[in-house]
């Protein structure tokens, strides 16, 4: 933590600077370590969910959308609420610690305020304040997945660094989701030296058995816990086909529903489903597969300070990028879940003291990678951000580098929603542009496409994104787009989203039966050509020392 006269000095510069105002300064030193811990417990078992951290090892800025677009039941429900209606539903105060936390309202000043957040050296020191209170054997630690990947020293020692660090905190079980794009071998091998399970009930091979464990029991706190591992159901979808080609994965809702009934038969009091679905397929499920106490949601990164009831199951969602812990006290009378109480505890770094072993470990697997880290490409004057249904700031500039060290007219970058948020002033390092594009397919391929296509394509990924129906949605946000515009309506039918697509840089409208030349990256597509993602945007900024966002609104939502 830093001293109160380097804290004061730091206020003063910024009030001087007219960047934030010093009541907010005065309460981002409000915030103490034991308040974010305070907690009155229940009954006999702790859960605690950590969910798409995204080898996020040291704290970051991150900044929550101020688009989050709901569809069907869906629409004008939380989590798909920003802003002010999302405060009001959780009756936060603006410029407050859980306002920055969980908004993007007023977030270049409240992040001046209140500073980064996340690090999984603070994370250690909540895991361990929290089992020193209520006894190890009272607690469970829960692994949502999205964890070996995300970073460069994740790419480079295959998911070996987040396996280390993670060994430290001794979660009782993950699922997986990007863990996949390393490929089946090397997943195996991983999962096989965790000292936990990597349980995955809906993962089979070519003769319908299960590659990973579905289900743990474990007992806390004399109580036997059932728990169900749900890996992220699209991934030969989403994700390469070629690197998990002897698996399938989906939803598999009556697997699901016969692995809770193996565990209440078994003597399970609790049941809990630890899930890489996304929020609006977890919802559902909640109503269909009866059982369930509580399901651990993950995937769609959507942080909810108050959990959903869905009939009797409680849905809890904990944000991503190590921003949150989630803690659920559960109590249980006659073999059944009679109450619980829930906190999203914010992780913010200052204020919290970095756990000495695990701040050791940190160090000790970036080592070898931290010098080209730390290599300053250029400085933003503007918001870098990626996280939002239909654009980001940071994938703007992904694009604009891809038009031009690619020579495109179009550009197109799958909608990703992690990677660290750069604020105004601050210098673009290496460790930034691999945080957003750090993955195992990064080839950023030149090709043609019609209009037709192009046209085909965005129709494709806005219906996996916008169907009404959550068992056919996969999560994440929209292909970002460069050098066109639109306009998206998600609630018209599949193959009548998008409308008005122009050529930027002629104003015309795209033609169906022309071809462009286009850029892109993240192909599912095996041997894809060209040079990685990071290369580009790299050379992109050794070009252009001074990053200004331009702000452009190259998507119009219709109807929000």
């Amino acid at each position: 933590m830093i001293s109160r006269r380097e804290f004061l000095q730091a206020a003063a510069a910024l009030a001087a600077g007219g960047l934030v105002d010093l009541r907010r300064v005065a309460a981002a030193q409000g915030v103490k370590q034991a308040d974010l811990l305070a907690f009155e417990p229940l009954g006999q078992v702790t859960l605690l969910h950590l969910t798409d951290l995204h080898a996020q090892l040291l704290p970051i800025h991150f900044r929550e959308p101020s688009v989050n677009i709901g569809v069907g039941e869906a629409r004008g429900r939380a989590p798909h609420l920003t802003e002010a209606a999302f405060r009001a539903a959780f009756a936060i105060a603006a410029g407050s610690p859980e306002a920055y936390a969980l908004t993007s309202e007023d977030f270049v000043a409240l992040a001046r305020a209140y500073g980064r957040m996340g690090g999984l050296d603070r994370i250690a020191t909540l895991v361990a304040a929290i089992r020193a209170e209520r006894g190890a054997g009272r607690v469970l630690l829960l692994d949502g997945g999205d964890t070996w990947h995300g970073s460069w020293s994740a790419l480079q020692t295959r998911g070996a660094d987040m396996v280390a660090c993670m060994g430290l905190l001794k979660p009782d079980a993950m699922v997986g989701h990007f863990e996949f794009t390393l490929g089946q071998e090397r997943v195996q091998e991983l999962a096989g030296g965790l000292g936990f399970p990597f349980l995955a009930g809906n993962v089979t091979d070519e003769w319908k058995e299960t590659v990973f464990p579905p289900t743990r029991m474990v007992e806390r706190g004399g109580v036997r816990i059932g728990i169900v591992g749900q890996a992220f159901p699209f991934t030969p979808v989403a994700n390469p086909r070629w690197m998990v080609p002897d698996w399938t994965f989906g939803i598999q809702e009556e697997m699901v529903r016969r692995h809770v009934a193996d565990l209440r038969g078994a003597g399970a009091e609790l049941v809990v489903l630890l899930s890489h679905n996304g929020y609006d397929v977890d919802r559902k499920m909640a109503g269909r597969v009866a059982g369930i106490d509580v399901i651990l949601s993950g995937h769609t990164h959507d942080a909810m300070p108050r959990p959903e009831l869905v009939g009797q199951t409680v849905l809890v969602a904990s944000g991503c990028n190590g921003k949150f812990l989630s803690r659920l006290d559960v109590e249980i009378k006659g073999g059944r879940m009679a109450g619980w109480r829930h906190r999203l505890i914010p992780v913010f770094s200052d204020a919290i003291a970095p756990d000495p072993a695990m701040a050791a470990m940190i160090a000790g697997v970036r080592a070898p990678f931290v010098a080209g880290l730390g290599r300053e490409l250029a400085v933003s004057e503007g918001l870098l951000y990626r996280r939002g249904n239909v654009n980001g700031s940071f994938d703007d500039l992904i694009g604009a580098a891809m038009l031009e060290q690619r020579d495109a007219e179009i550009a197109l970058s799958p909608g990703f929603r992690w990677g660290p948020t750069i604020l105004p002033g601050e210098t673009i390092r290496a460790e930034d542009v691999y945080g957003a594009t750090a993955i195992t397919y990064p080839s950023c391929y030149r090709t043609t496409m019609s209009g037709a296509r192009l046209r085909e394509v965005m129709e494709d990924v806005a219906d996996n994104l916008f169907n009404p129906d959550p068992y056919y949605q996969q999560g994440g946000d929209m292909v970002r787009v460069g050098g066109v515009s639109y306009v998206l309506d998600p609630t018209a039918a599949m193959g009548n989203r998008i409308r008005n697509l122009t050529l930027e840089r002629t104003g015309a409208p795209i033609e169906a039966g022309r071809d462009y030349a286009v850029a892109g990256w993240a192909s599912i597509n095996q041997a894809t050509e060209g040079p990685p993602i990071w290369e580009v945007v790299e050379r992109h900024l050794a070009h252009h020392k001074v990053v200004r966002p331009d702000g452009r609104a190259r998507v119009r939502i219709a109807g929000y």
